[in-house]
């Protein structure tokens, strides 16, 4: 009977560290996702690409973009960078608070792992930021005129020159949307790999 307790207990232990190992790669991906690229525009009169690209935190513009528009376009509030930088290390803090604690939580008539609860909220509150990052650059495109997506052509205010842009999702937007996928996947799944006794 010791022996069958022992070897239960070893399992549920392994179990628990692979576990935490899947979310150390989902957190791995996340941070990834991150620092990629979620979306791009080329201008047609500026050689090159890639002359306004949006990250999580902001857009970055070329110094030909920054000199000759309005950056009240593409510029977000002083306040939105550190505020999305800030969201990046809670979410970090919520997910290594996740691979240790054991507490439940009573929802009602339920109670369910603390852990759950956290990763399940760094997952959908990121799918939840790639969603309003897609929102927030189609409502700024039809403010100024154009396609957030595709071809379109920008009336330059002061000369009324009419300006192609190119612009389209970067494979960072796609790799965000799923690390969040990823991360809610697992908070759903946990119970089922680390076990009812750990869980």
């Amino acid at each position: 009977m010791e022996q069958a307790n022992a070897a239960g207990a070893l399992r549920g232990g392994a179990r628990v560290w692979i576990f935490r190992v899947l979310i150390v790669a989902g957190a791995a991906f996340m941070v990834f996702s991150w620092f990629q690229p979620w979306w791009s525009a080329k201008v047609g009169v500026i050689p090159g690409d890639n002359h306004l690209v949006l990250h999580p935190w902001g857009v970055e513009t070329v110094a030909q973009v920054r000199a000759n528009a309005d950056a009240a376009l593409w510029s977000m509030p002083w306040f939105f960078a550190p505020f999305m930088w800030t969201y990046l290390a809670v979410c970090m803090l919520l997910l290594a608070a996740s691979l240790f604690t054991d507490r439940q939580v009573r929802l009602g008539r339920f109670s369910l792992p603390l852990a759950t609860i956290l990763i399940a909220l760094v997952g959908l509150s990121y799918m939840l930021a790639v969603g309003l990052a897609f929102a927030i650059g189609e409502m700024r495109a039809t403010m100024i005129g154009t396609n957030f997506i595709g071809k379109s052509t920008y009336i330059e205010p002061q000369s009324d020159a009419k300006i192609k842009m190119v612009s389209d999702l970067r494979d960072g937007y796609w790799y965000a949307l799923a690390a969040g996928a990823v991360l809610t996947v697992l908070a759903l799944v946990r119970r089922l790999i680390v076990g009812k006794a750990a869980a």
